[in-house]
């Protein structure tokens, strides 16, 4: 990706940011996302923040889709959430979750 492209994508992150309609709140701690694929599977991970609709976790594993439900537990909530999106970055994967139920 050139610098160019790169400036791009730093600002089109910049605008989605702006649309948000809450105010994320910086969080620390382990979440524990489980969930079925064909086998009953766990993910744990670092939280990063929240707000009153959903959450954003980064941890190691790619097996999560977009539209997936989940059941997690984290310092803030339990209950569950539905994957809205995944961001891989060096090695990592940020996902982000819209609660559904606590």
């Amino acid at each position: 990706m050139s610098p160019r492209e790169r400036e791009r994508a730093r600002e089109r992150a910049h605008e989605r940011v702006e649309k948000r309609r809450e105010e994320r709140r910086k969080a620390s701690g382990v979440v524990r996302v489980r969930f079925n694929d064909s086998r009953e599977r766990e993910i744990e991970g670092r939280l990063i923040d929240v707000s009153i609709s959903g959450f954003r976790m980064v941890h190691g594993d790619t097996s999560l889709m977009a539209g997936q439900v989940v059941e997690f537990s984290h310092s803030v909530a339990q209950g569950a959430a539905r994957v809205m999106w995944n961001r891989i970055l060096d090695g990592s994967v940020e996902t982000g979750f819209l609660l559904i139920s606590r």
